[in-house]
């Protein structure tokens, strides 16, 4: 016998979608590979580790500069979250 699917409603699917986003690793966003091993040596493994670090502290990451923060916006942005650099 099949299970029924209740569709969930168009705000339960938003934050379905939010939440999928928000646990994507740093290196499915389209960073490059010199970035993401930056990030991941400062424990920033997920989007929602990344949207929780300060620009101040991302740019204190060894080898991080101003490109390197506009390349991870970019890609934050690309996922839907916006971030000013």
């Amino acid at each position: 016998m099949a299970k029924t699917r209740i569709p969930l409603s168009a705000a339960e699917e938003r934050e379905r979608d939010l939440e999928i986003k928000l646990e994507m690793s740093t290196a499915q966003i389209g960073l490059t590979v010199r970035t993401t091993n930056c990030l991941e040596e400062r424990g920033i493994f997920t989007v929602r580790d990344l949207l929780r670090t300060s620009p101040e502290d991302l740019l204190g990451i060894t080898n991080f500069g101003e490109k390197t923060l506009e390349e991870v916006y970019h890609a934050v942005s690309k996922i839907g979250f916006s971030r000013k650099v």
